[in-house]
């Protein structure tokens, strides 16, 4: 019988102008920040001040540093890359970063571009096949080295729960038929690929408050000859309360669960932000409370947490009245945030939940 790993114990870091070289990112909500082979987190985009941004920022892991690169291509207004927005996804196959739609404005994006971080060069791509109709917040993950997964979001007048998947090489989008019952239409939900299943959970939909469900989502891997179709799952531990914008990281064994909004309507006076952090353990596969040190951020939605080795890194986000900029370290007690390397690799654990 395998051994059930326990939580590590986590210690929450504000990080200092000494964590960093370079010129941080401004504060923002509603943008995105990927992790690229371990060496660079990428942000782009988000809201602030009541603009939209198509800024690039890029964390350089080896050397501490932050820098803009100068990149090339052909986009709309004479700019290189895609104009600017919020809301939008970012997924990561090899050195690209593929950006999917999106709002600038009351304008719903439709639009796919990639960044080849190698050189820096943006591409707006032509897509073939069922093409996903112009969204916000919807939620997408990486299918192996290859294939990209979307789920849901909003389109300006309703609320949506399409599958989509698209293949990076032919760029050919294929709409899932998917059978038996499916979860209810959201928005502002997370979605993350755990071996050969989508995991979706919470949101925000038109049927009713904010969402804390869990569903998973089996036959959409090569490997997986299923039909595909949803599953909702009801696991044992201290599940998350019910939220929108939070987000979901994958880090060794488990998922790591920060932040969001829930209760009572959509960015209202009284939303309630969170900042705990919630781990989903897949040795075990159970909802846990992940022990942490120190005084966490404040609470926020539509932030960044990317998984840089054993560390996690938060960036900005909005509480209903501030738009952040701050940066957060998450680490595993017992190591430093600065002035040393960290050569340390997460534990990986291959648990393939039976559904």
């Amino acid at each position: 019988m395998m051994q059930q790993l326990q939580p590590t114990r986590m210690h929450w870091a504000r990080a200092v102008p000494s964590d960093f070289g370079g010129q941080a990112p401004a504060p923002r909500s509603g943008h995105t920040a990927v992790a690229i082979g371990g060496s660079k987190v990428v942000v782009f985009g988000g809201f602030a001040d009541k603009r939209f941004l198509a800024d690039i920022a890029v964390y350089d892991v080896e050397n501490r540093l932050w820098y803009t690169p100068e990149c090339s291509g052909s986009g709309p207004d004479g700019q290189p890359g895609p104009s600017p927005r919020a809301f939008h996804v970012a997924v990561v196959i090899d050195c690209n970063m593929f950006i999917f739609g999106g709002r600038s404005g009351g304008k719903r994006l439709g639009d796919f571009w990639m960044l080849d971080t190698d050189i820096w060069q943006w591409s707006e791509m032509t897509g073939f096949g069922d093409l996903p109709s112009p969204r916000e917040f919807a939620a997408a993950s990486a299918i192996g080295n290859r294939k990209i997964v979307m789920y849901g979001g909003w389109d300006g007048k309703k609320w949506l729960s399409d599958v989509y998947v698209m293949d990076t090489m032919s760029l050919e989008w294929t709409e899932l038929a998917v059978t038996g019952s499916a979860p209810p239409p959201r928005c502002g939900h997370s979605a993350t690929m755990i071996e050969k299943r989508l995991l979706i959970f919470g949101g925000r939909g038109g049927t009713g408050p904010i969402m804390g469900d869990l569903w998973a989502l089996k036959g959409i891997t090569e490997e997986d000859n299923e039909t595909p179709g949803w599953t909702q799952l009801k696991l044992p531990g201290q599940s998350p309360s019910a939220r929108c914008g939070h987000s979901v990281t994958s880090g060794g064994p488990y998922l790591l669960l920060f932040g969001g909004h829930g209760t009572g309507g959509w960015l209202s006076r009284y939303d309630v932000y969170y900042n705990e952090c919630v781990i989903l353990d897949r040795v075990s596969v159970q909802w846990k409370r992940l022990p942490t040190s120190n005084e966490p951020p404040p609470p926020r939605a539509y932030h960044s947490m990317t998984c840089i080795g054993p560390r996690f890194l938060l960036f900005g986000g909005f509480d209903g009245k501030n738009t952040f900029g701050d940066l957060w370290w998450l680490v595993p007690e017992g190591i430093l945030v600065s002035h040393q390397r960290i050569f340390f690799s997460w534990r990986f654990v291959v648990a393939l939940l039976e559904i």
